[in-house]
């Protein structure tokens, strides 16, 4: 079994102080959703935490939102962020959308296998009464040096060449009747629908809404396997941009699934008009 990706608030209160450990506030919101995660984040954040943009840290050449940078800016911006190839890396977000699994996995993506999920994010910090912080934090730069893993990711040409092979499952992490095509998308322009032959696991399913933490691990298995996931064949994950999808890849990976990769385009690259072949209805 795997070494656990998330931490508790226990253990992050007494490590948060340490000289390696770095802490960064992966928050994100759909387009239009305000206030913005960047606003939350100078209201209130963990002591120490620098905000991790996953809009900022991405490719801008690329007019789909926020994929995968290089390497070479992927380790420029990180350092930037005051983080070094010796750090601990612990990643939290603010709740209403579960975005620090997109962040974990691109540190993984890129080499840093010293990462780690608080469990809970800010809210069961809060709700536990520590301390919290407003305003920005000015790290110091350091250097990082990334090395890409493409096995992690996975483009849209490797997905329509899934639709023949069918060599790996997908699964989307979008709620059920976004999947099915029954709601319309929230980017516009983006058709209703998924991919072909894809299964539907809603990420919200694997969280206790109540406390923000992830459910235990048989709760988490069984939301797979009721969807009709093979735990033990290959798995792609995917959802409305590339964020969370990595709830699902974090789900998978404490189960012991560790070999799974991400589709970074997801539905706002395969829903455009003219794009590959869309599916509607129940998986």
């Amino acid at each position: 079994m795997t070494t656990d990706p998330l931490v508790s608030t226990e253990w992050l209160a007494a490590h948060i102080n340490d000289a390696n450990v770095r802490v960064l506030d992966a928050s994100f919101k759909l387009p239009g959703v305000l206030p913005l995660p960047k606003d939350d984040y100078l209201a209130a954040h963990l002591p120490g935490a620098v905000f991790f943009d996953v809009d900022a840290v991405s490719d801008h050449s690329n007019p789909l939102p926020h994929m995968y940078p290089s390497a070479e800016q992927f380790g420029r911006d990180v350092g930037n962020l005051g983080i070094s190839n010796a750090d601990t890396v612990v990643l939290y977000d603010a709740g209403g959308w579960v975005a620090a699994p997109r962040a974990w996995w691109m540190f993984l993506a890129f080499g840093h296998g010293n990462v780690r999920i608080l469990n809970g994010g800010l809210k069961k910090w809060r709700a536990e009464g520590r301390s919290v912080e407003s305003g920005e934090v000015e790290p110091k730069p350091a250097t990082f040096k990334a090395s890409y893993d493409a096995k992690r990711v996975r483009s849209m040409q490797q997905l329509v060449a899934n639709l023949e092979s069918g060599k790996e499952q997908v699964i989307d992490a979008r709620a059920a009747d976004r999947f099915e095509g029954r709601a319309p998308e929230p980017r516009p322009g983006i058709r209703s629908g998924h991919i072909p032959g894809a299964r539907n696991v809603p990420y919200n399913l694997l969280f206790d809404a109540a406390t923000g933490t992830m459910k235990p691990l048989e709760d988490l298995r069984a939301a797979f396997t009721g969807a009709g996931v093979k735990l033990d064949a290959p798995m792609v994950t995917s959802c409305g941009s590339g964020v969370s999808a990595g709830v699902l890849t974090l789900a998978l990976y404490r189960l012991g699934i560790t070999d799974t990769a991400l589709y970074d385009g997801s539905w706002s690259e395969w829903g455009q008009a003219g794009g590959p072949p869309v599916a509607t209805g129940p998986a």
